[in-house]
């Protein structure tokens, strides 16, 4: 009998032993005599004595629980969501964050207890699936993890202090401070995943029976996590906090702004917009990144012929370029790649934005705000008495910015601007109908360029497309039984997820020639404009894609997707 009660007062790594026979009774209550001696925990006193390998005890472990093993020598430091959790709660817990995989947090671990499932859960506001994992191999995990954050963690995500928020908030909310800490971290991991995710947006989202957060990756929305629904209100609190909003206002919208500092030496501005909806209030952040990416003008996605007309229309003295698309078209990063090149000690070149979203060294860019009275126009206005070169206008929105536009560029300067229109063509009729008389439009504009991002395929996992339909053969208009072109399909690894990495442009460049320019002049309409710049040799936007897609950069169903055909 007393040998039965000591049995039972092993732990449960012992019991699975005994329970595969691999040690017997006598001795493992003898090696938990020794170990208690040692004051060393059981399990560590049969490894270090070389009585069973760590192996099996995970594997007796996995066997148990019914939870997978895993090996933790394939896991790549880079790729696991090491920001998620606290070093803290790592060694607390004995756990580490593998992936984030369909909106679940997959945990290594040595004691794969629920209650360390549910802790993460609240902490993280993921869903939780745990793996097992030798002891060993877990704790060089968790160090290296700890060692990457010091490397690269952000450092004043922690400048919205508890103390702040407690001074902010409700004394109802202040009641719960272990609840609040979990949130800050909550919404610090959101902000610091979309930002290594290099997401444009982020999307707080509340429904009558769920809540989920989505971010734009590549320009696609994409859901990244589904938080308990009672967690809604507390996250957009903090977020309020952050960007110094009034947190108990929740009947109208609100705008506010934040900013992100990191270690080495870089920052993000955060823009917020909270909206009341029937379930609640939808926050969306913008994340700018107010750094010049460094894009060469061969990797914007131009074929030769669109480069050189664009290069040829910004070597000129004076005159107009216009760049359309949607938001989000990348229009910003093709005209500063512009102002780039342009960027010389002989030249003074002003902006006027909508935000300045990309600082640039040697340029004077203008914040525009309407609310203290200054516009587009009024700056444009200011901009031609200051002796400039180049002037680059964020948007033409009305008449008056228009003819100011005009005017600049039919003076000896060089202006770039942009405007919403579906393609090159259509910006002509859509100055005419702002009011540009047709006689200044073909005096002043020199290329027009419309322009969209599609997404760029994984070369990690890319394959071969052999199921191409009738229809999609007939738009690429190839022949696969003669044709020795490959056309690719999207698949999805561990470095995309979704099979695309990353954006290209694809565009629409029509130059003025003289022949658009008498169009232009005798009012011809869309069509014929078009039909002419396209004898000329102008691609299409569709066009354009269809000679990625056979380049294998992209698919035909994201060309399908981004333009209309």
């Amino acid at each position: 009998m007393e040998r039965t009660k000591q049995e039972q007062q092993l732990p449960l790594v012992a019991q699975l032993i005994l329970k595969s026979n691999l040690i017997n009774k006598k001795k493992m209550i003898h090696y938990q005599q020794n170990a208690a001696q040692l004051e060393q925990p059981l399990q560590d006193y049969l490894v270090t004595n070389n009585l069973i390998s760590e192996l099996k005890i995970a594997l007796l472990i996995s066997e148990h629980f019914d939870i997978p093993y895993l090996d933790l020598d394939s896991v790549e430091i880079e790729l696991t969501p090491w920001h998620l959790i606290t070093d803290n709660l790592m060694r607390k817990l004995r756990v580490a964050p593998l992936m984030i995989k369909k909106n679940h947090l997959i945990l290594a671990t040595d004691k794969p207890e629920q209650s360390i499932a549910k802790e993460v859960q609240f902490y993280t506001g993921l869903a939780v699936t745990l793996t097992v994992a030798e002891t060993s191999k877990l704790k060089q995990l968790i160090e290296k993890i700890s060692q990457r954050k010091l490397r690269e963690g952000p450092t004043n995500f922690k400048d919205y202090s508890m103390q702040q928020m407690q001074n902010n908030l409700p004394i109802e909310v202040n009641e719960c401070s272990q609840e609040d800490t979990s949130i800050v971290n909550f919404v610090d991991n959101i902000l610091f995943n979309a930002i290594k995710n290099k997401a444009s947006d982020i999307h707080f989202e509340v429904y009558e029976n769920y809540y989920r957060i989505r971010y734009r990756m590549d320009g696609v929305l994409t859901e990244m996590a589904t938080p308990l629904i009672d967690l809604a209100q507390r996250i957009t609190a903090r977020i309020k906090i952050m960007a110094n909003l009034d947190i108990s206002e929740r009947r109208i919208p609100q705008d506010g702004r934040f900013n992100i500092k990191f270690s080495e030496g870089y920052s993000r501005d955060c823009r917020v917009n909270i909206c009341p909806t029937i379930n609640g209030e939808k926050v969306v952040i913008r994340i700018l990144n107010s750094e010049i990416p460094q894009i060469s003008i061969e990797s914007l996605g131009f074929n030769k012929m669109q480069e050189k007309l664009f290069l040829d229309a910004i070597a000129k003295p004076q005159g107009m370029i216009l760049v359309t698309g949607p938001t989000g078209s990348g229009k910003t990063v093709s005209l500063y790649t512009a102002l780039r090149l342009l960027n010389t000690h002989e030249k003074n070149i002003s902006t006027a934005e909508d935000p300045v979203e990309i600082k640039l060294s040697g340029i004077n860019q203008v914040n525009i705000n309407p609310k203290v009275g200054l516009t587009f126009a009024g700056t444009l206005r200011a901009f031609l008495r200051q002796d400039p070169d180049v002037i680059m206008i964020g948007e033409i929105r009305d008449f008056e910015t228009a003819e100011m536009a005009i005017k600049a560029a039919q003076t000896g300067h060089l202006v770039l601007t942009t405007l919403h229109t579906n393609s090159a063509a259509e910006t002509l009729t859509r100055l005419v109908n702002i009011g540009i008389s047709s006689f200044n439009i073909a005096g002043s504009i020199t290329l027009l360029m419309a322009q969209r991002l599609i997404r760029r395929l994984c070369q990690h996992c890319k394959q071969i497309q052999t199921d191409l339909t009738m229809y999609q053969l007939k738009q690429l208009d190839i022949d696969m039984r003669t044709s020795s072109i490959s056309i690719y399909k999207a698949k999805g690894c561990k470095y995309c997820m979704n099979g695309y990495n990353g954006r290209i442009g694809i565009f629409e460049v029509m130059a003025i020639s003289p022949t658009i320019e008498q169009l232009i002049l005798s009012g011809k309409s869309t069509d014929e404009l078009l039909k002419q710049a396209q004898e000329e040799g102008m691609l299409t936007l569709y066009q354009s894609g269809l000679e990625k897609v056979k380049e294998g950069i992209t698919t035909i169903e994201e060309l399908n997707r981004v333009v209309m055909h």
